[in-house]
């Protein structure tokens, strides 16, 4: 397992969730998915967030071991998202004096999640500083990052970024896995949208002085931080990391749409593209959402659905909306037997994002995949790869 604890003054009490199928109720985990918990012992101890209540009795084991007797001074909140507020309500019960420390916008949200929390508390603004003995803390505020309440915590004895949901991971602490194998998974998907807000963040963060980041989910990153930090640069101002590389992804009812989706690929390949592709009937789409961030261009393929779009299409294209995704170049493959329409719902949803350069000309595929389906595929795979 990653070491997690940062030094003996500040130790680590998170806990693994391997048994949860989907995060947040809609994104696959089959690595599982970590709640990350930290203590600082000083002369005051302060608790760094909890976790979420599924590990909550796990959690206060730890906890308590760590605390050696000792009662916590400070719990610092800097996302009420319940994954990491879960089990607030456990040690405020436990420890009644114990003060809350958060963000002015969390403690205003607190009564939502906690109405009868008998603890007093402290609003926080940016720039306060919370001191325990050698070790201090100061608040950085980070809304909409990806809550409007969010603030992040920098220890200055010891140089760590406490980074809320920044720089976190799917994936449990003992799977080991490198970081970047999860890290534009989460990112998309979680903190995506918010590219605006994550560059605010990394433009103070750029101020510090940082020798670790502990984020609340995945591991503590300790060496080479430009490396995160520059993904997160790269990421938050929705750059491509392949420019050249292309997604295909197709929706296919009955196997034809996903025939002219391989044709295509064995195309592209033959032409030394790198190909990433997707069935958004049976992916990860949030896999897929990723794939699509990474590449800078990108052909979707969807058969005609009720006069309309197939479904798995339609959401993908709208989760990626959502999510902000833009400035990339992309082509429309549609299939239809009678009445192809797949195309012109697939348009209307990317022309409603910033900066995509849709190719004009749509192919239609006609029921089964034909030769001049391939002459036109082919000539769509040169159009896209001089783009």
């Amino acid at each position: 397992m990653t070491d997690m604890h940062l030094s003996d003054a500040i130790r680590y009490v998170g806990a693994d969730d391997t048994d949860i199928d989907l995060f947040e109720s809609q994104y696959p985990v089959p690595n599982g998915v970590s709640y990350n918990s930290y203590v600082i012992l000083d002369e005051k101890v302060a608790v760094m967030d909890t976790v979420d209540r599924r590990r909550t009795g796990e959690w206060l084991e730890k906890l308590e071991a760590v605390l050696a007797g000792r009662k916590p001074d400070y719990l610092v909140i800097q996302h009420l998202e319940p994954d990491h507020a879960g089990s607030i309500g456990a040690l405020a019960e436990r420890y009644p004096d114990m003060e809350l420390v958060a963000s002015a916008k969390a403690v205003q949200m607190l009564p939502k999640f906690y109405p009868a929390c008998p603890n007093p508390t402290r609003a926080v603004k940016e720039g306060d500083a919370l001191p325990l003995g050698k070790h201090s803390l100061t608040f950085v505020m980070a809304p909409m990052v990806h809550w409007p309440e969010v603030m992040v915590s920098y220890e200055s004895a010891e140089k760590v970024l406490f980074s809320a949901d920044g720089f976190g991971t799917f994936g449990a602490i003992a799977k080991d896995r490198p970081w970047i194998e999860e890290a534009g998974r989460y990112y998309f998907n979680i903190v995506g949208k918010y590219g605006a807000q994550v560059q605010a963040l990394l433009k103070k963060a750029a101020g510090l002085d940082i020798a670790a980041i502990a984020p609340l989910h995945g591991p503590v990153l300790r060496e080479d931080l430009g490396f995160y930090l520059g993904k997160y640069d790269q990421w938050s101002r929705y750059e491509p990391e392949e420019k050249d590389a292309v997604l295909v992804a197709h929706a296919s009812i009955h196997g034809n749409t996903a025939r002219a989706a391989a044709l295509l690929t064995e195309i592209l390949e033959s032409r030394g593209a790198k190909v990433k592709t997707a069935d958004l009937c049976r992916c990860d789409q949030a896999e897929a959402v990723a794939d699509a961030f990474h590449c800078g261009k990108a052909v979707f393929l969807s058969s005609t659905y009720d006069g309309g779009l197939f479904p798995p299409m339609e959401h993908f294209l709208l989760h990626l909306r959502d999510k902000t995704w833009r400035s990339r170049t992309v082509a429309l493959v549609e299939n239809g037997s009678w009445a192809p329409a797949a195309a012109c719902r697939m348009r209307t949803i990317l022309e409603g994002m910033r900066d995509i350069a849709l190719f004009d000309e749509v192919h239609t595929i006609q029921g089964a995949v034909k030769e001049a389906d391939r002459a036109a595929l082919e000539k769509l795979a040169d159009e896209l790869l001089a783009k």
